[in-house]
């Protein structure tokens, strides 16, 4: 009896530790409910922003979604350079088609396609001539400091260098490009010019001539008066 009654005794105190255990196990699940809600809505959010889940309907991480926005837009203001120019024969088109990125990885949404507004078809960057990308690339520049500007409250970026490129571009080129360029200046804006183009020496009244000998490089200041 002695026996039975100590068991019993013992029984009882261990139900009465579960009991509490129970309860102090179901007070510490009830407070990790809301750390698990959000840490849920993290992850989605992290696989959202990554591209690694299929919340993310365009398959675009979250840097590319933002860059892919600013790029249409620094398109749009591209545009407006490239009508302005006598040929007005190509546009440029964002496009959200995958394309290879850094480290070989598909990014979606920073593609830039050409229009050619005399046949009426898209094609690839790639497929113009070197002073037609050239050109793409000058409009797509000046584009960009358009963005910028509007962005700094109208605050106009005065300086523009441009390095090499002219050698590819030819006559009708080379003058729709210095026309362009010639339209910055009068609107008050420098425009530096890196080539060995010796087109341009005739065209441009400002230099600065870059002198090589076995000492060095020196500087030789020109300024034309007949331009």
């Amino acid at each position: 009896m002695k026996e039975t009654a100590a068991t019993r005794q013992q029984a009882a105190h261990r139900v009465t530790a579960l009991t509490e255990l129970i309860s102090t196990l179901t007070a510490r699940l009830n407070d990790l409910e809301p750390l698990q809600a959000r840490h849920a809505l993290a992850d989605r959010l992290a696989g959202i922003a990554s591209a690694t889940t299929t919340a993310n309907t365009l398959s675009m991480e979250l840097e590319a979604y933002v860059l892919a926005a600013r790029l249409e837009e620094i398109a749009e203001a591209a545009n407006i350079r490239l009508q302005a120019m006598p040929s007005e024969r190509y546009l440029l088109q964002h496009t959200a088609d995958k394309d290879a990125g850094r480290r070989g990885r598909l990014k979606s949404g920073l593609g830039l396609r050409i229009l050619d507004t005399w046949t009426g078809t898209e094609r690839e960057t790639s497929t113009l001539s070197g002073g037609e990308t050239f050109t793409a690339s000058l409009a797509l520049a000046l584009g960009l400091a358009d963005v910028v500007t509007q962005e700094a409250s109208g605050r106009p970026l005065g300086t523009l260098f441009i390095d090499e490129g002219f050698g590819t571009l030819d006559e009708q080129n080379l003058q729709e490009v210095m026309d362009v360029l010639d339209q910055l200046r009068a609107g008050n804006r420098a425009v530096g010019i890196v080539s060995h183009v010796a087109e341009l020496s005739r065209r441009i009244p400002s230099q600065l001539n870059v002198l090589k000998n076995r000492n060095g490089s020196t500087l030789r200041p020109l300024i034309s008066t007949d331009l």
